[in-house]
């Protein structure tokens, strides 16, 4: 466990973190507990808890973050650990914001191409909506709640988008609020949201007259209800998406993208143009090479990319973008989860001898 910076919770504060449990820490926990804690307000970057299986070291990590009262992402080595942690974590913590953080990936083929025989394959794969959502709970929680425990896997240091532009990119809407009904759609729509008046589901809206209504990408079930009178905001609340009944009448609501990779039209503009540059380079390396099937099947796949890019906002596969999408220049590491915590946050890597291998395995093979 190690303690991302010196700052501790003041004692004189009452700390987010409310533990709920029927036990009390017993037998060597006290003190684990007591040294834990006072490693941390030491400065201790790193600290080994060691247990065997049964001695309650998820109750001891528990304990130390109620104290401390700091953020915590706990790192897993599979997804089965951290959906068991993540339950664990839950019911210990049930008026605290515990999130699961994995691979949202069914199944992923790659893409492929064998020039030899001009053979194409592409990229498929199948994701999974709820932990898509999950995810998405999670960069969301971050955001805006203090009391936030993530259970990861490895997936948290791979590349999603840049966390002050996902922060920014929000529609805020409040109630007496004067504001275009056609300009919210827009914005939206930046936000990678799609309109659907039919199949109303998670990362669409749907539009009846003078009312929106706008399913979250990070919510299971809970949508929100936006109605006009005029081009005032008369009544914001979150509904029940399949009965769409109101739950409770709201005076604000703040909608974050539906897609990690959401980004503002300037900046989207510029990494249009950065692709481009890269590409035109990358082309005379291939025709230098006389590979005119490798340049042409590049050439066709990366201007259809930026076509849609320019069109939608999107396109399959953007994430392979993601360097031009946050003006980074090469070799320069991608944000990922991590940036999402702020500052002082704690990290627990659990089965320390599977995952710190699993962890370095997966940044130098990318190195």
């Amino acid at each position: 466990m190690a303690g991302q910076s010196n700052n501790q919770a003041d004692s004189g504060t009452s700390l987010p973190f409310q533990l709920v449990s029927e036990f009390e820490p017993t037998g060597d926990q006290p003190r684990a507990i007591g040294e834990l804690v006072d490693g941390l307000e030491r400065g201790d970057r790193f600290q080994t808890l060691l247990g065997i299986t049964g001695s309650g070291k998820t109750f001891t990590m528990a304990n130390v973050i109620a104290r401390t009262g700091r953020p915590a992402l706990i790192l897993a080595p599979n997804k089965t650990l951290a959906a068991q942690l993540y339950g664990e974590f839950r019911e210990l913590f049930p008026d605290s914001a515990v999130h699961y953080f994995v691979s949202y990936y069914d199944y992923y083929q790659p893409e492929a191409y064998v020039p030899t025989t001009d053979t194409f394959i592409e990229k498929d794969s199948l994701i999974n909506e709820e932990i898509d959502r999950m995810r998405h709970a999670a960069t969301y929680a971050l955001l805006s709640k203090p009391d936030t425990i993530i259970v990861a896997s490895v997936s948290c240091i791979y590349g999603i988008g840049a966390r002050d532009v996902y922060a920014t990119m929000t529609c805020e809407v409040d109630v007496g609020q004067e504001v275009d009904r056609d300009a919210v759609l827009k914005r939206l729509v930046e936000l990678q949201y799609e309109r659907n008046d039919i199949d109303f589901h998670r990362g669409t809206f749907r539009v009846r007259g003078d009312t929106v209504e706008v399913f979250p990408a990070y919510e299971a079930d809970t949508a929100i209800r936006i109605e006009w009178f005029g081009d005032e905001i008369e009544a914001v609340a979150e509904i029940d998406p399949l009965r769409g009944r109101a739950k409770r009448s709201i005076q604000r609501a703040v909608i974050f993208p539906a897609s990690h990779y959401a980004t503002p039209k300037e900046k989207l503009r510029a990494a249009v143009e950065s692709v481009r540059v890269e590409l035109r380079e990358r082309l005379q390396e291939l025709s230098a090479e006389n590979k005119l099937v490798e340049r042409q099947r590049l050439e066709q796949r990366t201007l259809y990319d930026l076509e849609s890019i320019e069109q939608m906002g999107f396109c399959s596969g953007i994430e392979n973008y993601s360097r031009h999408l946050t003006g980074r220049s090469a070799g320069e590491p991608p944000p990922t989860l991590i940036d999402y915590f702020p500052e002082g946050f704690l990290t627990f890597i659990d089965e320390s001898h599977q995952t710190v291998p699993q962890l370095q395995a997966m940044y130098r093979g990318d190195r």
